[in-house]
């Protein structure tokens, strides 16, 4: 397997397209294909493993294992299917796996804990937020870069569509029609994330 930087300030951005190709040659085992399933997940990998350890260090270490575990058993993958869900899960129980090692190695007390004890595994709630998070930013880089400053003026800021507009200099009617386009956009992507909330 070729060797990933496990430097999260080198970390990929969000955004970026994984193409059928990709997933398919990826399901294949082709190691050249891990770099590009490593560019489109990679962040999401850290958070989950960064939210599991809490250590940079750890989460970087139990990343690079989830990757290649994942390469491993790239076969095993529905074609139909997306990703993320699929490595997320993985990069949980990596990050468990390898929060047990470390504590087994500093006491041996460890054994003596119950697999499902709050300190080796957290709430699967913190998964889903991680990644319904990761999914709102990624829909939000794919929004024009005018639709998605209106959302992120809007609701990172909190400013009104009247004080978004003197602050961009465009009319009201402009900040109107770029929001609903924005946000019928993000429903479109997003509507999914609603159904526990009905």
């Amino acid at each position: 397997m070729p060797t990933i930087a496990a430097n999260r300030t080198n970390w990929p951005t969000l955004g970026q397209v994984l193409t059928q190709a990709e997933h398919a040659r990826f399901r294949a085992g082709e190691s050249d294909a891990v770099r590009a399933v490593y560019r489109e997940y990679g962040r999401l990998v850290y958070a989950v493993c960064r939210n599991q350890l809490g250590d940079p260090q750890l989460a970087e270490d139990a990343a690079q294992q989830t990757f290649l575990k994942a390469w491993r058993s790239a076969h095993t993958v529905d074609p139909g299917r997306d990703l993320a869900p699929w490595l997320a899960t993985i990069a949980r129980r990596t990050a468990i796996d390898v929060y047990r090692q470390e504590h087994r190695q500093a006491s041996s007390d460890l054994d003596d804990v119950p697999a499902a004890h709050p300190a080796l595994v957290q709430e699967p709630v913190a998964i889903e937020r991680t990644y319904d998070a990761w999914q709102v930013r990624q829909a939000l880089d794919e929004l024009p870069a005018d639709e998605r400053q209106i959302i992120q003026l809007q609701h990172l800021e909190g400013l009104s569509q009247t004080a978004v507009a003197q602050r961009l200099g465009v009319p009201v009617g402009t900040v109107k029609s770029r929001s609903f386009r924005a946000h019928k956009k993000l429903a479109g992507r997003l509507g999914h994330l609603r159904e526990g909330f009905d």
